[in-house]
């Protein structure tokens, strides 16, 4: 879809630009123009900011088991390649739907509404995703943001100079994807550290800083299993920076392309699949169940400071 057909909505403050195709967030700006979102440069990777829905990750042999019959579905499922219906379009909020079809219930056999909502307050863009069962039966499902942002930020400072602090220490290590995309079982240190200006926090030996490097994502995705940071910064130095909150999702994956210009902060509430998991969709980590009647709603913002 061209950037032409785009809904914009604007504040003053920040302007966004979501592509109803995958309800994706392509473009967002301050008051000086410059863009905060990635370049998309197909040579790396042409997505911008997909919605993962109704899996995260990948799927072993990308099948999935729902009450002993088995479906075919791609990583971060479908809900990034589906058009959307733009069911508001005000001057500065927006909200897109996706529903079950015969497309999605050829993979994934539940009757959904998925909204996702889009908000300016101030230097905020607020991301909302509510997920409906309208059927009548359980549903499981798995949900994760995307969003790749530049990298560096358009505020002068060099790229090398980018780092991402989380709003406290995580001590545990971080999971490793195996070439098949699977959570392997082992975890590896984590790649963050303390700094003077962030010493660990009273009892702890952890860091909450993370120097961003290319040699980090040689073997894919930085992946949190278990955060207990709700909220994380990324800039350089004292310039500008994003302030990322993500309240409702207990995973986060930090991941780029070696030698592009975009780094995604990712929160997920799901993960893929454990290698050598062959069991029920609602049976592996990360799945939430949805009763029939019921919503989940998901969010995180995205806050430009000064």
């Amino acid at each position: 879809m061209a950037d032409g057909e785009m809904i914009t909505i604007t504040n003053g403050t920040l302007t966004a630009a979501i592509n109803p195709l995958g309800a994706e967030l392509s473009h967002l700006h301050g008051t000086d123009g410059g863009e905060l979102m990635t370049d998309a440069d197909p040579a790396f990777w042409k997505g911008r900011a997909p919605i993962l829905f109704p899996i995260v990750g990948a799927l072993n042999g990308d099948v999935l088991r729902i009450h002993g019959r088995e479906y075919q579905m791609k990583k971060h499922g479908f809900a990034r390649r589906s058009p959307f219906e733009v069911v508001e379009a005000l001057a500065d909020r927006a909200t897109f739907r996706l529903t079950d079809n015969d497309d999605t219930r050829a993979c994934y056999p539940f009757a959904f509404a998925l909204d996702i909502t889009f908000t300016l307050d101030g230097a905020t863009l607020a991301i909302g995703a509510t997920i409906a069962n309208t059927g009548d039966r359980p549903m499981p499902a798995q949900f994760g943001f995307h969003p790749a942002f530049a990298w560096p930020l358009p505020f002068g400072r060099n790229r090398s100079e980018h780092r991402v602090l989380f709003e406290h220490d995580e001590p545990g290590g971080i999971r490793e994807l195996s070439s098949a995309g699977l959570i392997m079982p082992a975890e590896r240190p984590s790649p963050l550290h303390a700094t003077p200006d962030h010493p660990p926090e009273p009892g702890s030996v952890a860091g909450r800083e993370l120097t961003l490097r290319d040699d980090l994502f040689e073997a894919d995705a930085l992946i949190w299993d278990q955060v207990r940071s709700q909220a994380v910064r990324y800039g350089a130095g004292e310039g500008p920076h994003l302030d990322i909150a993500f309240p409702d999702t207990p995973r986060l994956g930090i991941w780029t392309k070696v030698g592009s210009r975009f780094v995604c902060i990712e929160p997920w509430h799901g993960i893929a699949d454990p290698e050598g998991f062959t069991g029920e969709f609602r049976d592996k980590p990360g799945v939430f169940v949805v009763d029939p009647g019921a919503v989940k709603r998901i969010g995180m913002s995205i806050s430009l400071a000064p």
